[in-house]
């Protein structure tokens, strides 16, 4: 069964400009609310002054200037971890246009502290990619229970299955299913 999707009432998407500030600020929203997390990216974002958020620049912050912004020690290493994935070109922003979104998520999750999900947000909100389903998450999943009446919450397996007549348009599902949960 597919559903049906108004695109109207999807949130819209526009392409990151700089993909190495959309990727530390999926770090830093990592596991805290979002309440926290804006606090916290807010103190972060002012350590680079008026200067252009680069990996290079965050290279340079010590570890008092993170802690001062609020970021964990946990968190520091994985965004020094990002910024020397950046400057060592492991990480090639430059490239992804031409590359699939499985070989953009394997580069990806090489940085500690980004794993499947949050390669899969960053496909979807930061490159806007049309066909990304995060079955990791557990909203994606809420959603589909609540979208197709299951009384129990979906697999992997079957989230794939009613998500195949979707098939290159699962970025818009996603974005619908969210939308369920938020009363839309």
């Amino acid at each position: 069964m597919k559903l049906k999707i108004n695109r109207k009432k999807l949130r819209k998407l526009s392409p990151t400009t700089n993909p190495f500030l959309s990727l530390a600020r999926s770090i830093i929203y990592q596991q805290i609310s979002t309440k926290a997390g804006n606090s916290i990216y807010e103190k972060f974002s002012k350590l680079f002054g008026k200067a252009k958020p680069s990996p290079k620049k965050l290279l340079t912050f010590s570890d008092a200037n993170f802690k001062n912004a609020g970021v964990s020690p946990q968190k520091i290493s994985y965004l020094r971890d990002l910024a020397l994935k950046f400057e060592d070109k492991t990480l090639s922003p430059r490239k992804f246009p031409n590359m699939s979104d499985t070989d953009i998520k394997e580069h990806l999750i090489q940085v500690k502290g980004i794993g499947s999900w949050t390669a899969d947000m960053f496909l979807m909100f930061a490159l806007n990619r049309p066909n990304i389903l995060p079955v990791g998450d557990l909203a994606i999943r809420k959603g589909f229970q609540k979208a197709f009446n299951l009384r129990s919450m979906p697999s992997e397996r079957t989230m794939r299955r009613l998500a195949k007549p979707h098939d290159g348009s699962h970025t818009e599902l996603s974005l619908h299913l969210w939308g369920i949960l938020d009363g839309e």
